[in-house]
Parts: structure tokens; C-alpha cells; sequence
């Protein structure tokens, strides 16, 4: 039996998507001291929920998240995408599970200026071989999705600052991610802004049944999630 927090949705009988199994993390900062980001973190995700992730600055959200998705490796514990352990995967094993299985979003929304916003969402997809035609249309319906389908050809300094972090959320689920992993994904938003690009990512969550772990600041909109989470002094805890 897993020693896991159960997730509210076990009872569909999904599998988790995403399991950290007792993740801890000590980064040595070249003195003496060290410091002990996380400690002993257990987490399941499955399809279709979405979690959120509340922690003060400097409290290792941000490395919880790069190792959830494989962007950097755990002192100890296990990180297991879709059943299989890639902790300590070979490079390219790490990197096909992040193209294939898992989206990112982040509080900058990291666009290539150079490219349209349709463009933006076809290159993740062409990358990952998908042919010309099919990559567009995917990237049509989710620019639709997310209401920016008739900004499709405006390059990202023509877009507003929601506008562009719609366009990142529907380059995030190009590839049909399992997972989507956010990092203050409205946190450079206004507050009207912030609640209508928070809406739609939930809407895509639930509508892709990915799982989503969401890491923000703004309690107002954590509250929203399917679960919180706190994670204070290396550990998670569940707030109610």
C-alpha cells in the first residue's frame, strides 16, 4: 500500500500520472553550511486534478517543480512519470519524458519574439515531429481555446501581457502533456487579467485531463484548485 497522501479523485481508479516518493534536496552554497530545501516530500497527481502549491519565496517551490519535471535530480527519493522511475534516467530518457509527457509554464511567459503566437504554439509540436498541417491545427484550437485564435498571427510585442500568457499556457498542452507544471503562472498580472488566464488554464486542466500542479501565491485562487498544498520547512502539507 502506498504511504502517500491519497488524492480526492482515487476513487475514478486512475493511476497517478506524477508520484515524488520521499524527494529531498540539500544544495551546498560552497561554505560549510548547507542548505536542506526539501526534505522529505510525497506527492501523487492523477488525471485531471489540479493541485495547488503555496510557498513563500525562497521556500523550494521552484526546485520541487524541477524535479517533478525532470530538470533536476533529487539527493534521494523517486520521481515517477506515468509508473516509471526516471529519477536518475540517461539524459535522453529525461529529456523525451519532458517533450513527450510534460508542460511548463512559468511567471515570464518566455514566447520567441520573433515568431506569431500560432507559431509559437506549432514549434513544440514540429519539434516533436509532427507534420506541418497537423501542428497548425492543434495550435488553432488551442489559441481558441484559451480566446486569443484571433491574435494568431500577431507576434508576441503585439499582445498584452494575458495575452501572451494564454498563448504560453496553449504552447504548454501542444504536445499533449500528461503533466503541466506552472510557477506563478499570473503572478505579473493584474488582478481581472490574473482571474480570467487562471480560469482558462483550469479549463484546459480539466478539459485535456492532465494533472496540474500549480505553484502560486494568491490564496484566493489556490482555493479554487482541487487540493493545496503548503510546502514549509522541506515538507508538504495539505491546508484545508
Amino acid at each position: 500500500m502506498s504511504d502517500l497522501p491519497p488524492s480526492p479523485r482515487t476513487g475514478t481508479g486512475a493511476p497517478p500520472l506524477l508520484r515524488l516518493s520521499h524527494i529531498a534536496r540539500t544544495y551546498n552554497l560552497g561554505t560549510p553550511a548547507e542548505v536542506r530545501v526539501l526534505a522529505d516530500v510525497s506527492l501523487e497527481l492523477r488525471p485531471g486534478e489540479a493541485v495547488g502549491l503555496i510557498a513563500p519565496s525562497g521556500a523550494g517551490k521552484s526546485t520541487l517543480l524541477h524535479i517533478a519535471g525532470l530538470l533536476d535530480t533529487p539527493d534521494a527519493g523517486r520521481v515517477e512519470i506515468d509508473g516509471r522511475d526516471l529519477s536518475r534516467a540517461a539524459d535522453r530518457a529525461r529529456t523525451l519524458a519532458r517533450r513527450d509527457r510534460i508542460g511548463f509554464v512559468y511567471q515570464f511567459h518566455h514566447l520567441l519574439p520573433e515568431f506569431s503566437a500560432l507559431e509559437n504554439v506549432m514549434i513544440p509540436q514540429l519539434a516533436a515531429g509532427a507534420g506541418r498541417a497537423a501542428a497548425r491545427q492543434r495550435a488553432l484550437a488551442l489559441l481558441a481555446m484559451v480566446e486569443v485564435d484571433h491574435r494568431a498571427r500577431h507576434r508576441p510585442a503585439e499582445l498584452s501581457g494575458g495575452e501572451q500568457q494564454r498563448v504560453a499556457i496553449a504552447r504548454a498542452l501542444a504536445n499533449r502533456p500528461r503533466i503541466l507544471l506552472a510557477d506563478e503562472p499570473t503572478g505579473n498580472l493584474d488582478p481581472d487579467t490574473a482571474e480570467h488566464v487562471f480560469t482558462m488554464l483550469m479549463s484546459l486542466v480539466h478539459a485535456e485531463g492532465v494533472a496540474a500542479l500549480v505553484a502560486t501565491h494568491n490564496h484566493v485562487l489556490a482555493a479554487r484548485m482541487d487540493r493545496r498544498l503548503e510546502l514549509r520547512q522541506g515538507r508538504l502539507l495539505p491546508l484545508s
